[in-house]
């Protein structure tokens, strides 16, 4: 009964957005919104996220490199899964990761994705930088660099994004992080088992083993943030909570998958989402 009253409130929330800018007024009778998302399951777990960030959350507006990064990098996920996306743009790419984990194990998809990462820097520049200004300062400086090259390059990719102070390992602070407000990557595709194969496993290793800076990663799964604590190592994987959770409700792979693009029915005919 509860599930049911939530899911009312999605299709009829009492709320009308006016011509001002994120200005919502309550009112009695209802209108077509899009203030909640909701995950319907009959399990017990089902999850009720309000989408109360949406409304006061800033808007990243792509710059000109935005284009450029996004080219590249589809460009080398192209190459990686051997097909492209009919779609263009943001889902094309989305679509393209997904097929990472076609026909791979979670290990196989976490290798393609640090080849990935790899390809997309220019050769000997990885290597000359963790020989020349990784040994800084203990590390910090170049914690503190990629933090910000993070937020240069990446908007685009997760959404907007801000520099903040983390604790290392020793107990000091350093502004070596970066708080993902609300990750467009994680809210487009829905799937844990994405998010953590694709990303945050791939992205830990490329950093501590091509950069030599360890990250530790932390998507929260219920308001879609993220926190990047560069020079932070991550705990081992029977450790780390993030490896540890389910899948979303909503998580289009966690059944058979209905329509949808070729690629997305290529996948879904072969790969289980592995939090389902």
């Amino acid at each position: 009964m509860q599930n049911n009253f939530y899911l009312l409130q999605y299709q009829h929330p009492p709320y009308l957005i006016s011509h001002s800018v994120n200005q919502y007024l309550p009112i009695k009778s209802y209108s077509k919104t899009r203030n909640f998302r909701v995950f319907c399951s009959s399990s017990s777990s089902s999850k009720l996220v309000e989408d109360d960030k949406l409304r006061t959350r800033s808007e990243y507006k792509p710059n000109l490199l935005d284009g450029f990064f996004l080219d590249s990098f589809r460009k080398k996920l192209v190459e990686e899964v051997g097909w492209d996306s009919e779609k263009e743009g943001y889902d094309g790419m989305v679509e393209l990761v997904n097929g990472l984990m076609l026909g791979r194990t979670t290990q196989q998809t976490n290798q393609a994705a640090v080849r990935i990462l790899k390809s997309l820097f220019p050769p000997y520049l990885l290597e000359l930088y963790q020989m020349l200004i990784t040994p800084i300062g203990g590390g910090r400086i170049a914690a503190m660099m990629v933090a910000r090259v993070t937020i240069f390059t990446c908007q685009w990719l997760m959404g907007p994004c801000s520099i903040n102070t983390v604790e290392l390992r020793d107990g000091s602070s350093c502004q070596s992080g970066v708080l993902v407000e609300r990750c467009k990557y994680l809210e487009e595709s829905k799937c844990v088992g994405i998010c953590v194969n694709t990303c945050k496993i791939p992205t830990q290793t490329f950093f501590k083993d091509h950069m030599g800076i360890p990250l530790l990663m932390e998507p929260n799964f219920t308001d879609y943030s993220c926190q990047f604590k560069f020079g932070v190592t991550p705990p081992h994987t029977e450790n780390d909570s993030a490896l540890q959770e389910p899948c979303l409700d909503g998580c289009p792979y966690a059944a058979p998958a209905r329509g949808g693009s070729k690629g997305i029915n290529r996948m879904s005919k072969t790969t289980q989402c592995p939090r389902s």
